[in-house]
């Protein structure tokens, strides 16, 4: 299936620009820790900073997500890479200059603000562009280039932090991000409809073809919503337990090994879940993934020393992607047809919002006492997530709302 996906016009292109452009995802939040609490001494303070611009990412991320759905991708993937490059650049003069932690927390979250949701952008891409048949498969491919990033994303900032320069992380995140936003946005083929779009066409009415235009008014997005916040919750505990666990070990460098070792598992899961053809129904699947999740975690607080945790780190990611593929999965099944790009920014925004909260708590827990209680954090995320999971199976079971006749939606912007 993967062959046939990428024999596809297009589609290797848009995969490859994807995937730069979604490259600061997996180092953004570990160059502001490294980085932040090098300057600081604080990981709390560094979780609190990364925190910050992950929060209003995740809040950011369904208006730029509704946004993009009515006036197109392409023009806020290129007016918020601008904002974002001058973001980071605030952002990091504040942290060499060593400001107060409010005045970072500002400039975080302003960065934060300007940082479209790429990985929606691109599900909601491969949905306008490939057959139904193969959009399972490329969302398989999405979530293993996702994990090959995050593989290679702490090794490349570690390698930059401290070959480098202990800012090279943050730029390279803010080059990558400009790149991949521009390039994504010229390729054409791929372009989702938009309302704009629409209506320069000659169109001034939605076709009956389309659904609800609010992908949050439908129960079983808001399900996967606060699902994936717990997820998020999880990973980013993990990540902080990772880190810290490398400091109790004398070796820093070592975090963001772990952190790679993690996208190993996840990466190989992902790619066996791709090919697969499962009968268990999408909503049972997530159930099943985020219990795997969950319970892969535990272990990570005994750990007793670095051999046991690198084995463990890549027990601790098997269910990442699998649970990532059967989100996008559901969600391109259960959000209206023309709210694609919001919908997915839905889950990105729980993901990021959890991720935020996981990373703060954990940075806290680790200050605090030890890395074993940010992992225990973690597991209490991936019982929310489980829970939701299993309390929504009617939610996630319903499908796409029925399409409404053009003539009882209304013009645009009614």
């Amino acid at each position: 299936m993967y062959p046939r996906l990428l024999r596809t016009p297009g589609a290797a292109t848009l995969g490859f620009w994807g995937m730069v452009g979604r490259f600061p995802i997996a180092m953004r939040s570990i160059s502001i820790l490294m980085l932040v609490s090098a300057v600081t001494g604080s990981l709390g303070n560094a979780g609190t900073v990364a925190a910050a611009m992950l929060v209003s990412q995740g809040a950011a991320s369904p208006v730029l997500g509704r946004l993009a759905d009515r006036l197109s991708q392409r023009r806020v993937l290129l007016t918020t890479c601008l904002a974002h490059a001058l973001g980071m650049t605030l952002l990091l003069m504040l942290i060499v200059l060593g400001a107060p932690l409010w005045l970072m927390i500002v400039a975080a979250v302003a960065t934060g603000c300007t940082s479209v949701s790429f990985t929606s952008f691109m599900r909601a891409r491969w949905a306008a562009m490939v057959d139904r048949g193969l959009l399972r498969t490329a969302y398989a491919l999405e979530s293993m280039l996702d994990e090959t990033i995050f593989l290679l994303g702490p090794l490349l900032v570690t390698l930059l932090v401290s070959a480098v320069d202990p800012v090279a992380g943050l730029l390279a995140c803010a080059v990558l991000t400009m790149t991949g936003s521009i390039a994504v946005a010229l390729h054409r083929r791929s372009e989702p409809a938009s309302g704009r779009s629409e209506l320069t066409s000659g169109r001034s009415e939605p076709t009956p073809r389309r659904g609800p235009g609010r992908a949050i008014a439908v129960p079983g997005v808001r399900v996967l919503t606060v699902s994936y916040a717990g997820m998020g919750f999880l990973l980013g505990a993990v990540d902080v337990t990772m880190i810290a666990f490398a400091r109790e070990q004398s070796a820093p460098w070592l975090g963001g090994v772990f952190l790679s070792l993690t996208a190993v598992g996840s990466l190989t899961a992902g790619a066996v879940y791709g090919a697969a053809n499962w009968r268990l129904s999408q909503a049972r699947l997530l159930s099943l993934t985020t219990c795997v999740l969950t319970f892969g975690t535990v272990p990570l607080a005994f750990a007793g020393s670095s051999l046991v945790m690198a084995f463990l780190a890549v027990a601790a990611g098997i269910a990442i992607a699998p649970a990532l593929i059967v989100g996008s999965t559901l969600l391109e099944s259960l959000a209206p047809e023309d709210s694609l790009s919001e919908g997915f920014s839905w889950l990105t925004c729980g993901g990021a919002l959890g991720i935020a909260s996981g990373t703060a708590v954990g940075g806290r827990l680790a200050d605090l006492g030890s890395s074993s209680q940010a992992a225990w954090a973690a597991v209490g995320g991936g019982i929310v997530a489980l829970g939701l999971s299993v309390a929504g199976q009617s939610a996630l079971r319903r499908g796409r709302p029925a399409p409404r006749p053009a003539s009882e939606m209304g013009a645009p912007g009614q």
